[in-house]
């Protein structure tokens, strides 16, 4: 029996290929399909711009993984009226990354892995809620580029993760989920903590807030960025770290 051929658009989609361990049959991927590293090696046939069809149709994939969040609508519904059979993935919860998983792996013979990594992902996110569900409360300023200063509202992605540290995010009050912002406006806001989620070293955005110890003086933490806004199960790991690195910080304040 022939080994069906994958094509993946976005990385996040590239991550569950390999956690099903079908990567032998993992043909091309999306830009920044990064993790695991070997993904990387592979023909890239999505990026910003969208698909590019020429290639991607020149591998003859019996298999799409289109991110609905994501990719194109108008690139998915072409996929489609080409005959391509187009899995459209498009996580709204935490629990949504465990359900279309599930969903996917019915389709490729991988029901009991599946089975077996979702029951995993999901005891430890109840895990971890469990274990700050009556923690107090702490005020953060959670940013991911520093020009302009971007931040998350109160649908953001990455607040699931800050509710599950009983985090609460100073600009959940915005209309739009990633709102730009001020300085100005964070210290009007006094947050307990910052929390940048980038890949720049803790010395180059302390050095940043430095710049502002007079008028605020809230700790820095960094957060794992590449995977807190990807929709794989490397998530649970990363908010657990982001938990236990808040709560640090709560225990100080409170102390």
């Amino acid at each position: 029996m022939a080994k069906t051929r994958i094509v993946t658009l976005a990385p996040h989609l590239t991550e569950w290929i390999y956690s099903l361990e079908l990567e032998s049959q993992l043909v091309a991927v999306s830009a920044f399909s990064d993790y695991p590293a070997a993904a990387s090696a592979l023909p890239v046939v999505a990026d910003y711009q969208g698909v590019d069809f020429t290639a991607l149709m020149a591998l003859e994939p019996d298999l799409i993984l289109a991110w609905g969040g994501g990719n194109k609508p108008q690139d998915i519904a072409r996929l489609k009226s080409l005959g391509f059979d187009v899995f459209v993935s498009q996580p709204k919860t935490l629990d949504d990354i465990a359900t279309e998983l599930s969903a996917l792996a019915a389709k490729l013979d991988k029901a009991e892995l599946a089975r077996q990594l979702t029951q995993q992902y999901r005891a430890q996110l109840q895990s971890i809620q469990s274990l700050y569900a009556h923690s107090q409360p702490v005020s953060v300023f959670y940013y991911m580029w520093r020009q302009p200063l971007m931040t998350i509202g109160a649908d953001a992605w990455a607040n699931q993760a800050l509710s599950l540290c009983r985090a609460e995010h100073i600009f959940n009050d915005s209309p739009i989920d990633y709102p730009q912002v001020t300085v100005r406006q964070v210290v009007a806001r006094q947050p307990e903590l910052l929390v940048a989620a980038s890949d720049q070293s803790e010395e180059a955005l302390t050095a940043f807030w430095q710049s502002h110890g007079a008028l605020i003086q809230a700790p820095l933490i960094r957060a794992n960025a590449n995977a807190l806004h990807r929709f794989s199960l490397r998530i649970v790991p990363a908010i657990g770290e982001l938990c236990g690195r808040i709560d640090s910080v709560r225990e100080k304040t409170i102390n």
